[in-house]
């Protein structure tokens, strides 16, 4: 059993790897309502409004003047999941989440600027019954983070602009996992007893630089770059049944190691005309680095290693984004915009990362309130592809099958000063 139960562990490690349901691998991409509309299009060289900083700090020195852009985006999955080996549903697993955002920008001179945005990285909640019979993978998760993303850039002519920033990430994890149809095993007939827990915090550094080239006031290309990051965990981690530690309810202290991978991103922007502008970015993730999830402590033992509570390869690859927009201006007060995006699936879907291919279908507006103020909203729906994927369970190997669809809107103000 104390075997079998290491698996269990594994299962909680990938829970706590798994940020989000709604973009390949752990990523976010909800940085901006005005991003939002555009599925993202072009963001690396668009350049609308302070939260430029997101995803290309060079593009800080188109702006004139100082300013201060907030945003609020509200996520809502429609997640379901089947275990198929006894057709037990577990409907919308995935809460409804708020994700904010805030930036400023700020030009020192004609040459230099800086900014600074505080946005989230990366961030999950899956929440099973639990009763859920697969309940030792499945369970619940909750994990939240912050970055800190101080940065500056310098225009070298007027064609070409470089930017750098240093990215400060703290980032909390909790989640549980249940005994479910192996109460007996345990001497229970609670299927919602707890099996094992995890919480911890961490930090992590990295960086990342961009470039702007402007080719004429109506053509620009952004290329970026935002480096890995390594996030050390160190937690609690609680044996509620006593079979990786030896006592029964034992806590102990876990250190685990998830690497952020490295992205880069390419886009585009072209004025066809005084209205009309089309613009696209192709982003690339490196989650070939995602190659294994271990933690440690030296009073656990698993699978007869002392001092290694879980251990599991990973199965992912590096992965491509791709997404078309466009932006008409309907007049001096008006801009609308759309988009497409295709998310290319990162790994192998688990239950805590029932990961596959998405299609963004976006749209979104600027209502400009006067010469300093502009609000920005924008709508995403996406679609993903149902699938089926299998998982080992203490039971045993079970077949699981999701089918799923997310809503995503947001609204942003941006002041100039």
């Amino acid at each position: 059993m104390s075997k079998k139960l290491s698996r269990t562990a594994i299962a909680l490690a990938v829970a706590l790897a798994a940020p989000s349901a709604w973009s390949a691998g752990f990523q976010v991409s909800e940085h901006s309502a005005s991003g939002l509309g555009r599925a993202y299009a072009g963001d690396a060289a668009i350049a609308d409004n302070a939260s430029v900083i997101g995803r290309n700090p060079a593009q800080m020195t188109m702006f004139k003047e100082a300013q201060l852009s907030t945003a609020l985006h509200i996520v809502d999955p429609e997640i379901d999941i089947t275990d198929t080996s006894n057709n037990q549903k577990a409907s919308d697993v995935a809460p409804m989440q708020f994700v904010p955002a805030t930036y400023y920008v700020s030009p020192i001179n004609d040459k230099w600027a800086w900014g600074v945005g505080l946005y989230t990285v990366y961030g999950v909640a899956t929440d099973y019954p639990d009763a859920f019979e697969a309940g030792d993978v499945a369970g619940d998760t909750s994990l939240a983070s912050v970055n800190l993303n101080p940065s500056i850039a310098y225009r070298l002519n007027e064609q070409v602009s470089f930017g750098a920033g240093i990215n400060v990430v703290y980032a909390i994890a909790e989640l549980n996992r249940h005994i479910g149809v192996l109460a007996p095993t345990f001497g229970s007939d609670n299927f919602s007893e707890k099996l094992i827990s995890m919480e911890g915090d961490t930090w992590g550094f990295g960086w990342n630089v961009g470039a702007l080239f402007e080719l004429d006031k109506d053509n620009r290309f952004g290329i970026a770059y935002r480096s890995e990051v390594e996030l050390d965990f160190s937690g609690d981690f609680t044996d509620h049944q006593g079979s990786i530690t030896g006592t029964k309810g034992q806590v102990v202290t876990g250190d685990l190691s998830v690497p952020l991978p490295a992205v880069a991103e390419l886009s585009g922007f072209h004025q066809l005309n005084p209205s009309l502008a089309v613009h696209y970015s192709m982003m690339w993730s490196q989650w070939s680095s995602f190659t294994e999830l271990k933690a440690t402590s030296a009073q656990c033992t698993s699978d007869g290693v002392k001092g290694v509570c879980f251990d599991k390869q990973e199965d992912y690859e590096s992965v491509f984004r791709w997404s078309l927009g466009t932006t008409y201006d309907i007049s001096e007060d008006w801009t609308v915009r759309t988009g497409f995006a295709f998310d290319e699936k990162a790994g192998k879907s688990t239950l805590s990362i029932p990961d596959s291919d998405r299609y963004w279908f976006s749209a979104g507006a600027t209502y400009r309130y006067s010469p300093n103020l502009t609000f920005d909203a924008g709508v995403t729906y996406i679609a993903s592809k149902s699938g089926t994927f299998t998982e080992t369970s203490l039971t045993g190997e079970r077949a699981f099958s999701a089918k799923g669809a997310a809503y995503i809107g947001a609204m942003q103000a941006n002041y100039s000063f």
